[in-house]
């Protein structure tokens, strides 16, 4: 028997993670499982020495608590009132590099299953699937579900 008690679902707000998230939910709720929602802060984007990101000057620390709260309010709003009453749900959030995070975080919270999209929304697709998902799939220590977005099902020629 197959034992899931904690889900990790990275959120990114793309349409792969959507589709990702309502997957995450109904397995969380068969299982009776904790489903951990969680938003990485990709700090990438704030190192003016990465040549291959727009920099993006910051004037202030736009990651600060009020910051941080409210994206786990995002995070919590993303499932719904009825669902929240049915299975424990826990939004997380934190800066770093997204597949570091991710798989970082599966850890701490003892994930016993990661579900996330098959793409971000960078918009940079890999052939077969995004960075992101690549990299989790390879060095996650947990089983990890990807999830496609349906108009990208393979279909027979």
């Amino acid at each position: 028997m197959i034992t899931i008690n904690n889900i990790l679902c990275p959120v990114d707000y793309s349409i792969y993670s959507e589709k990702a998230l309502a997957y995450a939910i109904e397995l969380a709720t068969k299982f009776q499982a904790k489903l951990y929602l969680l938003h990485v802060l990709d700090t990438r984007f704030l190192d003016v020495n990465n040549p291959e990101l727009p920099y993006i000057p910051v004037t202030t620390n736009i990651i600060n608590e009020e910051t941080i709260d409210m994206l786990k309010s995002r995070l919590l709003k993303s499932v719904n009132e009825e669902t929240q009453g049915k299975i424990s749900v826990e939004a997380v959030v934190v800066p770093g590099v997204p597949f570091a995070e991710i798989i970082r975080t599966a850890k701490e919270y003892n994930t016993d299953l990661i579900v996330l999209g098959t793409h971000g929304r960078t918009g940079l697709a890999h052939v077969f699937m995004g960075s992101v998902a690549e990299k989790v799939v390879r060095k996650a220590s947990c089983p990890v579900l990807t999830i496609r977005h349906p108009e990208h099902d393979f279909v027979s020629p």
